[in-house]
């Protein structure tokens, strides 16, 4: 049996686990013979690597993370630690690979892949959702529900004491987490790096809206604007606002997958199989305009990531 190695790298992202159990079934149900590589590109490297078992994939559908752990490693920047990467494949009887992780791990695999010629799949995973070509990438859903449970909560304080809080979502280069829970929330205002923005015209905005009877404020900010402190003293000052902050950080990665992460995982993974099986080498996964396909990886990494025009168009009056 021809074996199929599945691992997980860079940042967590929920939907990894339900992409790593529907690889495995359904690489099972193809004639593979699975193996699943612990600690991503560092288990490679030593050799953490075994045949996939029922008891390995069983009750981990609802788990958040990845069971199988991630690492990212300095060390298979070397070619001397990638060829013993390779070996430890080749004791094995491994020549393809499913990586579920984000841009940096599919650029990764491909330089192993131009090294010793083992094709792989890669299945978008990460919350930012900022890998060029696909519409969504594992764990983005999941993410956004948890900010929504995380505004609600605090915009029951919020409303109880007439105060503004700003949140601060992930997303160093990409605005999405966001623009999608600034629209979901209500919010009054959106900073991204995506979109221009004027305190001024914001300031006129809201005074406005307060003289009419608004009591609170939320504001929602990507983290690579490094907006949020600036904007918490400027509410403050010139709304005469009492203002918070509040830096949502590493909850928004984790919780049990939603049902469409878990779906898509399995759509992903699926596809990941097929495509290795017809004898593509270095695809990406994608899911675009609804519609599942794949994508080279030389284009995934030569090309900007651009976010849906009508959410650009949505949050516009609200860095405004």
């Amino acid at each position: 049996m021809e074996g199929i190695a599945i691992m997980t790298s860079g940042g967590d992202a929920a939907g990894m686990n339900p992409a790593v159990k529907s690889a495995v079934d359904y690489s099972i149900k193809q004639g593979l013979k699975p193996f699943l590589i612990r600690n991503g590109l560092r288990g490679m490297i030593d050799g953490d690597i075994a045949e996939a078992t029922r008891e390995d994939v069983s009750g981990i559908l609802h788990r958040g993370g990845t069971v199988l752990r991630s690492s990212r490693s300095k060390r298979f920047f070397e070619y001397e630690y990638r060829k013993q990467a390779y070996d430890n494949l080749q004791k094995l009887g491994i020549n393809k690979l499913i990586v579920i992780g984000g841009d940096g791990s599919f650029a990764a695999l491909n330089q192993f892949y131009a090294d010793f010629g083992v094709p792989f799949a890669g299945i978008p995973a990460t919350i930012d959702n900022d890998i060029p070509g696909t519409d969504y990438c594992l764990g983005v859903d999941t993410a956004l529900n948890m900010i929504r449970d995380s505004i609600d909560s605090i915009r029951d304080t919020a409303t109880s004491f007439s105060r503004a809080f700003v949140i601060e979502t992930m997303g160093r280069h990409c605005g999405y987490l966001a623009m999608v829970s600034a629209l979901s929330s209500g919010a009054e205002i959106c900073i991204v790096p995506e979109l221009e923005y004027d305190l001024d015209a914001i300031g006129e905005r809201l005074r406005k809206d307060m003289k009419d009877g608004r009591g609170y404020i939320l504001a929602i900010v990507a983290e690579g604007t490094n907006m949020a402190e600036y904007l918490t003293r400027w509410i403050k000052v010139n709304l005469n606002m009492e203002a918070r902050l509040t830096v949502l950080g590493h909850v928004q990665r984790g919780g049990s997958p939603t049902v469409r992460d878990r779906i898509m995982a399995y759509k992903f993974a699926v596809a990941a199989v097929d495509s290795l099986q017809a004898g593509n080498t270095n695809k990406i996964m994608i899911y675009k305009d609804g519609v599942l396909g794949t994508e080279d990886i030389e284009t995934v990494n030569s090309t900007k990531v651009e976010l849906n025009d009508q959410i650009l168009q949505l949050c516009e009056h609200l860095s405004k």
